[in-house]
């Protein structure tokens, strides 16, 4: 069997037994050092891997959320679109102009003299179904406000309210003089 070079250099007499001890203490000190480093190294591997880690579970959580918004976006608009076509009021044959505004814009529909007189009381309300507008009862649009305030279109008394308040102010700076008499 072949013999290390360390015997070998022994047998020659070219090294002696303290300085063979000493040279075996260096390479296992070399050796620890080396596997300490090592577990440095892995440790930071490590490290690395569970800070990928938690970076994709964020980047995940983020992702389910706004997935979860959008199912819930949709899921209003369906049941607004669910209470118009359920709740949806015939606008009779057409012979009077309703006239509202959807953003700034005058929109006209043709309704009945009694559809309109509805309207203009109160007990409809005009909505956004699609591209188009549509007629429903008061209570049934005060239920599509909640889940979605945009597609109520025009309320004829939201309106008068508004009206109403800004009549009352606009004379409230002038005095009214003493000798008034009825």
């Amino acid at each position: 069997m072949a013999t290390s070079l360390q015997d070998q250099l022994l047998k020659a007499g070219l090294a002696d037994k303290s300085s063979a001890r000493q040279a075996r203490a260096d390479k296992r000190k070399k050796q620890k050092l080396k596997n300490k480093s090592k577990q440095v190294d892995l440790d930071e591997n490590k490290l690395a891997a569970l800070q990928a880690t938690e970076q994709k579970k964020a980047r995940d959580r983020a992702l389910n959320q706004e997935r979860q918004q959008e199912l819930e976006k949709r899921s209003v608009a369906a049941q607004v679109r669910q209470l118009i076509t359920m709740n949806v009021q015939s606008k009779g044959n057409g012979e009077t102009v309703l006239n509202f505004s959807d953003n700034n814009l005058v929109k006209r529909m043709y309704v009945s003299a009694e559809v309109h007189k509805l309207v203009t009381q109160g007990r409809l309300t005009v909505v956004r179904l699609d591209e188009g507008y549509e007629l429903v009862p008061t209570p049934v649009a005060d239920k599509i406000a909640q889940r979605d305030e945009f597609s109520v279109v025009y309320r004829a008394d939201s309106h008068q309210e508004e009206s109403g308040a800004e009549d009352d102010d606009w004379y409230a700076d002038y005095q009214i003089p003493d000798d008034l008499t009825w």
